[in-house]
This record gives structure tokens, sequence and C-alpha cells, in this order.
């Protein structure tokens, strides 16, 4: 019969690379189970985008067969995605959502959009259940750009079964509900309320990751939901150019005089990737992100190439992550969103987040 207590020793030793604990302490061994030389159980990860996932389950699995006795391993595989935000209290349809990302930019035309809706499908292609939130009510664009299966269902009393778009993505625009050629003329508190409906009166059901693409700048809608809605951090979108880093770097800070944590800045438009040849070109110059990041100490989370091919395929409602996963944008968007899902179980486990022990 193999020791238990060997194998849980062993088990201590293979550390998660983001949360720098052990497996065991993190309760991520379920239902540890010992027959003769067999060996049981669950392995359960933090989320299913980690970008160590292959790198924890390879070194769970050999200091398991480094112990004394084992001949058999079986070990299941799951994720569950840990919550990073404040309990949502008073906002009933937001009480099963784990995550709400907020991704901001401090001016337009950087792609945050774009950002957005690639960072939610890799996500749900890794697995996440995931809703998303077109909170630009003067330029309610999401609903143009990616093909919706199904339309949003009024079900009363203030309630609505969002739309859905590909991989069962849950979402929300303001573009669902009015004609594309109207123009969207109110003022501030119209705009806050509108933001407001489109978050708490949407029966969002079980979510890991809820995300909100934030109109540009740091007006009524930024305002509003980092006021009202218990959020696990800002994603905030910007290209290379220095002008763009001072306006994104406002917006970051904006966040943080407002106990919003920054997940990271994510660099679009990094650089011009030749589709004949595939050379990389800056074409914006060089980079000042790494210069920012470092002055306010975030991550970069990604370096997102310029590829005619996201804007084309974006005009045929298909994200550049589905139309052609293996091309370099979508390389860069998957890379980057296991890097938000990473720095996500970072600041859940800050918060007091864990799984149940062994």
């Amino acid at each position: 019969m193999v020791d238990r207590d060997k194998v849980l020793s062993s088990l201590r030793t293979v550390i998660d690379p983001d949360l720098k604990i052990d497996v065991v302490s993190l309760g991520m061994i379920k239902d540890l189970s010992i027959d003769g030389a067999k060996v049981s159980f669950t392995l359960e990860l933090t989320t299913p985008a980690c970008p160590f996932n292959k790198e924890i389950e390879d070194s769970v699995r050999r200091a398991v067969q480094a112990v004394p006795g084992v001949e058999e391993l079986d070990m299941k595989v799951t994720a569950r995605v840990w919550s990073a935000r404040p309990s949502a209290a008073g906002f009933d349809e937001l009480s099963r959502v784990k995550n709400v990302i907020a991704v901001a930019s401090g001016k337009g035309g950087v792609g945050k959009t774009t950002v957005s809706i690639n960072l939610a499908c890799s996500l749900a292609l890794a697995g996440a259940k995931v809703g998303l939130v077109d909170a630009d009510i003067y330029g309610p664009m999401m609903p143009k750009i990616v093909k919706v299966v199904q339309p949003p269902k009024i079900l009363g009393k203030n309630k609505v079964d969002p739309a859905r778009i590909m991989l069962g993505i849950k979402v929300m625009s303001l573009g669902l509900f009015v004609d594309e050629n109207t123009a969207v003329i109110w003022r501030g508190p119209l705009v806050a309320s509108a933001v407001k409906q489109l978050l708490t009166e949407a029966v969002w059901g079980d979510l890991d990751y809820l995300v909100v693409d934030l109109p540009p700048g740091t007006g009524d809608a930024s305002l509003t939901l980092a006021q009202t809605i218990p959020l696990t951090g800002v994603v905030v979108v910007s290209t290379p150019q220095a002008a763009a880093s001072v306006i994104a770097a406002k917006a970051l800070r904006m966040f943080r005089r407002l106990g919003i944590p920054v997940i990271g800045v994510v660099e679009n438009m990094s650089h011009f990737v030749c589709p004949c040849c595939g050379t990389a070109s800056k074409l914006f110059g060089e980079s000042v992100i790494d210069s920012m990041a470092e002055e306010l100490d975030i991550p970069v989370l990604g370096r997102i190439p310029l590829v005619p091919d996201v804007s084309v395929n974006h005009d045929k409602g298909i994200p550049i992550v589905l139309a052609d996963p293996a091309s370099p944008a979508a390389k860069a968007f998957q890379e980057m969103a296991r890097n938000v899902a990473s720095k996500i179980s970072i600041l859940a486990h800050r918060s007091g987040a864990k799984a149940e022990e062994v």
C-alpha cells in the first residue's frame, strides 16, 4: 500500500509558478484515494486559461510517480476559476459572475473593442464561461463585428436574457436594441443609467469572466462602472506611440484612484507583420509601453501585431482567434488572455480566495 503522507509530501514540492505556493496548500488536489499501488485524484487548476497549466500538470504527474510503490496513476484535470472581486451586494444578476474585467483606453482608435472581443473568445476557447458587455453607448459596434447567433429575449420585470455569439458567449449591447442608423443623443446621466442597466438587468447566470468593453476616455460610463459594480480589475489598451501611452496612463491612474486593481496594459498594433514574408516592422517607431509599464509598476499583458486579417475577419463577424487560430495576431491574443487569467488568479489569491482542502 502506498503511503498517503508520502504522496502529499511529494505533491507539496510542486509550486504554482504564479502564486508561489504548493498545490496541496492551494487545495488543488481533490478526492485523493489510494488503492494498493494505484493513486487517484483530481487536479483542479485555478483557471482553464493559465499559461502554466501544462507545466503544473506534468510536475504533479512526475511528483506522484516518484513516490515509492506507485505503479499506476489516475489523474483527472479540471479547472475552477477563482473570484477576485468583492461580492455584488444589491446586484442579484451579478452574484454568480466570478470576475468582471473592464477593458479601457484613454483615447479612441486603439483597438479596445477588438481586444475585448478576442479576449472573451480566447477565454471561452480555453473552457471558461464568458460574458461580454459593449458599454460604448454612443458607438455600440459589437453587434456589427461579431455574429449574433441568438438575439436577446425580454423576460419581463426589467430582465433580459443576453444575446449569444459564437462559443456560447453571452452579450449585451445597446446596439442590440437600437436601430444601427439611430444616433444616441444622451447626456451623462442617461449614459450612466444605460451602462448600469446593461450590466444589472441581464440574467448572466454562472460566468467565470464578464468582459466589459468601455468607451474611450474617463467619462460617465467608466465612472459608473467603477463606482457601482464590484470589479476584478481593468485592462488598459494602448498603441506604441508616446501620445497614446500618455493618455492611457491617465485612464490607468483614474482607475487606481477609484480603488480598482490594474491587471495590466495591452500594446495593440505593436508592429506590422508582412503577409508575404512575415517580416515585422515598427510602423509607429520605437514603443514607449515598456517604460510606461515600468513607471506605473504594471505588467505588459501582450503585444498584438497589426495584421490586415484581423479587420477583414471582423467585417465578416468572426474574431481572428476563431478565423485563423495559427496566425501571429491570434497567438498574441491567446497569450494575452492567458496572462490576464493568470493575473486574476493572483488577485484572487491575494483577496483570500482558495480551493477546498484535500
